[in-house]
């Protein structure tokens, strides 16, 4: 097996997956088992237009501790009450006042009601 380096990371959301799942179909034609089988579980629950909108909208909100990270995961399960977003954000070791998370479903909410 060759040697991979990683040269970078960088957190995607689902929106973005499918696109560069899009991408390597039309490249190699046919993708391997569990490409496929990513593919139909995208297609069932990657919905959302505007993603990259949607993390931008979010990242200016310049909630303090709130890592790109955070951000993709909120676009992937678009939480829309408060107990939502509270539930997404406490498998990160981070506390966000109510007030944040408030105007972060807020934000969320305009992408969810014109999906």
């Amino acid at each position: 097996m060759p040697d991979t380096n990683i040269i970078s990371e960088k957190p995607i959301n689902i929106n973005e997956l499918r696109k560069e799942l899009e991408k390597i179909r039309a490249r190699d034609k046919d993708l391997n088992f569990r490409a496929m089988r990513t593919e139909e579980y995208l297609q069932s629950f990657a919905d959302l237009k505007d993603s990259e909108k949607l993390f931008k909208e979010i990242d200016e909100l310049k909630v303090p501790r709130l890592r790109d990270q955070h951000i993709v995961k909120i676009i992937d399960v678009l939480p829309t009450t408060l107990d939502d977003i509270k539930t997404v954000l406490k498998a990160y070791p981070i506390t966000v006042t109510n007030d944040n998370l408030k105007k972060i479903v807020e934000v969320v909410n305009k992408y969810v009601e014109s999906k």
